[in-house]
């Protein structure tokens, strides 16, 4: 008699509950605690943006008077960044996950196919606050969400993202699952469970890039994810067949592929956190813009390019690589990010790519707007990965530019130094006008060996502002 193969779930949470925090290296942390300093600056940078108010609103109505000062922790409740406040573990992973991905400044996965650590973190440090757990912990939550979330992508690959799902949501609300079930603890049957109650409230749709939607399909995947974990916690059971069965997650939502090659190779070295890392983001858009301006950037550096000069620029990507992109001719700043026309403008004529360039009023420039049109972008034929990009551009003396960028700015081989992700961390905290110093808030965030979650949260919630930290 054979006996029966193992289910996605199965393999997913054998590796989720066997995975030990002693397992990890110093370049593991090193890694999660740059992710922990970005995530928390971009949030923070968007804490004047609308959709933060109405969400961070709506959490406030969910319970009036719960909200409780962050100064003074109490078991349970978790704060909101930046804010002094502290309200449900839920209730924090749904505000601060949707406050770091409105800006579309967060860091990216190509073997994801969307953002890791906005997923991960709210979650993970919601939770481990609430629990005073170890940022030791934390970080092996991480390693192992990450890991689950990049094979997901890996094994469902094109035919999941070609269909609209939102693969940042729709991949990672398991994955942020996982790593909540690892930082507590479950055992394998509990995690089963914790991700079969995970593929229940999985969703998220491309339709929704360009709307307040989007950052909430974000910020859902941790709210959901601390549900799903503390439900199975408590005994809530759901199917072993969730992801891989014959009405389940693979076959609803993609086209049926067999993963489990790809989920055996789950903790396999070198770790994901090493093989892929995370790409933090030089520039605060739709990642599928940023090979792009690396390119035209290059070329404006040595041809000194400008909107006078320029003709068109016309731009050949990898395929899939366009697809979040669809935003012709932006109206706001929220639709702009999701522009490749408006960001090789804006790149054009104002020489940097920054959080300012993304106000309404920035878009609405007639200039700018005139030159949507002399943009044009299409995708090759062949495989989604890996990734490229090629720019050319057309001088109006008539001169023929072009580059090729294949490593972008950001990504593990070509990453940010600490000084440029410490001017990123100040142009956001600067944004928002917040008292947190950058450098200070990095070397918080940096030292996660010994301490809890809360003591790294004061640390950077606490840290100085002097009055020049970058040069």
């Amino acid at each position: 008699m054979t006996s029966r193969l193992p289910s996605a779930s199965e393999l997913i949470a054998s590796f989720v509950s066997t995975f030990d925090p002693a397992w990890l290296e110093d370049s593991h942390v090193r890694t999660c605690g740059r992710a922990i300093a970005d995530t928390f600056a971009v949030c923070i940078a968007a804490s004047d943006e609308p959709a933060v108010h109405r969400i961070r609103d709506y959490i406030a109505g969910l319970a009036p008077g719960l909200r409780h000062d962050a100064s003074a922790p109490q078991a349970g409740f978790a704060r909101l960044w930046g804010k002094q406040e502290a309200t449900t573990v839920e209730g924090a992973a749904l505000s601060n996950g949707t406050a770091a991905h409105v800006l579309d400044f967060d860091d990216a996965s190509s073997p994801m196919s969307g953002h890791p650590s906005v997923v991960l973190l709210p979650a993970l440090i919601a939770l481990g606050e609430a629990r005073d757990i170890s940022a030791l912990r934390l970080v092996s939550g991480y390693v192992v969400g990450l890991e689950v979330a990049c094979k997901l992508g890996r094994a469902l690959d094109v035919t999941h993202y070609d269909r609209g799902w939102h693969m940042t949501s729709s991949v990672g609300t398991i994955a942020a699952a996982a790593a909540c079930a690892h930082l507590l603890g479950l055992d394998v049957i509990a995690t089963v469970s914790a991700l079969g109650l995970a593929v229940a409230q999985t969703a998220g749709t491309r339709a929704n890039f360009g709307f307040d939607a989007k950052s909430f399909q974000a910020g859902q995947c941790g709210a959901a994810a601390l549900r799903a974990a503390l439900l199975a916690e408590r005994g809530f059971s759901a199917s072993s067949s969730a992801i891989d069965g014959r009405a389940g997650y693979t076959s609803l939502y993609s086209n049926a592929e067999d993963i489990s090659a790809e989920l055996r190779r789950l903790g396999e070295q070198p770790l994901e956190i090493e093989r892929s890392g995370v790409e933090i983001k030089k520039y605060p858009a739709c990642y599928a813009v940023h090979r792009a301006l690396d390119g035209l950037f290059a070329l404006k550096q040595e041809f000194d390019l400008n909107l006078n000069n320029v003709e068109s620029v016309e731009i050949e990507t990898s395929y899939g690589a366009l697809s979040p992109l669809i935003r012709r001719a932006p109206t706001n700043g929220t639709e702009a990010k999701f522009s490749m026309g408006y960001a090789i403008a804006a790149a054009l004529e104002d020489g940097s790519i920054g959080l300012s360039s993304f106000t309404d009023a920035a878009v609405r420039r007639p200039r700018l707007q005139s030159f949507l049109e002399s943009v044009s972008a299409r995708e090759a034929a062949g495989d989604m990965m890996p990734r490229w990009a090629s720019v050319a551009v057309r001088t109006k003396d008539g001169r023929l530019l072009s580059r090729r960028v294949d490593s972008l700015r950001g990504a593990p081989p070509n990453p940010l130094s600490d000084h440029e992700l410490i001017k990123k961390i100040t142009d956001c905290l600067a944004w928002a006008n917040s008292r947190i110093g950058a450098a200070s808030l990095y070397k918080a965030a940096s030292n996660l060996r010994g301490r809890s979650v809360r003591e790294v949260l004061d640390a950077m919630e606490g840290a100085s502002n002097p009055a020049s930290e970058v040069h």
